[in-house]
């Protein structure tokens, strides 16, 4: 039960969070299609930030801003996980992709081409760029993620660390130069376009103006740079 004070300072707790909510929400709304309102980003959100408010426990170790912020991201992912609007022969063909992408690159010692790799895949580029472009209307997923059919919904611990520990500190780092690695590794416009993208926080419409091509051509090369460094990582 909660004490009159309680309830005023959880609902000052909730209307001091609310932007975060908000800011995730956007953050995540640019990756996604049309059909993904923003308001369902935030209402998702919202759950996750009234599951942090009771479960949090500050003997734990773990700030309250970074258990809330990782309780909401948690929710929202769930909540477009549960929806599933990527077609199971979409997934089929990206890991296709993939394949093609890894075994062209050990033949050849580089990164394969758009037109490369719709010839392995007995494509025509046309419908290579369509499969590539569909991909990317469903990836919110992270570099390092399987992408399998059945792939359980990313949930946030239960319990979180109140520290991380040396060795697990050491793989992360290991990981992130992993990454770095591999987006030095890109064709020169997909490392634009990233950093563009990530760094730069440019939408896709504003990155095509940069890059000289359209959004939806953006969309295809986000989805081609994401593919290969799945593949460099999974090595």
């Amino acid at each position: 039960m909660y004490t009159a004070k309680g309830r005023l300072e959880r609902a000052a707790l909730i209307e001091r969070y609310l932007p975060m909510v908000r800011r995730q929400a956007l953050s995540l709304s640019v990756r996604l299609p049309p059909s993904v309102e923003l308001e369902d980003l935030i209402q998702s959100g919202m759950i996750g930030l009234l599951d942090a408010l009771e479960r949090f426990d500050p003997s734990q170790g773990t700030s309250f801003p970074t258990y809330a912020s990782q309780r909401v991201h948690g929710a929202m992912v769930d909540e477009l996980r549960s929806r599933d609007w990527l077609p199971r022969s979409v997934r089929r063909g990206y890991r296709e992709v993939e394949r093609a992408m890894r075994e062209l690159e050990q033949r050849h010692g580089r990164a394969a081409s758009e037109r490369e790799i719709a010839e392995y895949l007995d494509m025509s580029l046309e419908a290579y760029r369509q499969l590539i472009g569909e991909v990317n209307d469903g990836l919110f997923s992270t570099f390092t993620e399987s992408g399998e059919d059945d792939q359980p919904a990313s949930r946030v611990d239960e319990e979180l660390a109140p520290f991380v520990a040396p060795d697990q500190a050491c793989l992360d780092a290991e990981q992130r130069k992993r990454l770095l690695d591999a987006i030095e590794m890109l064709p020169e416009r997909e490392r634009m376009l990233l950093a563009l993208y990530y760094q730069e926080q440019l939408n896709l419409k504003e990155v095509g103006a940069v890059l000289g091509v359209t959004e939806s051509r953006v969309s295809q090369l986000h989805s081609q740079a994401v593919a290969r460094l799945r593949v460099k990582l999974r090595w």
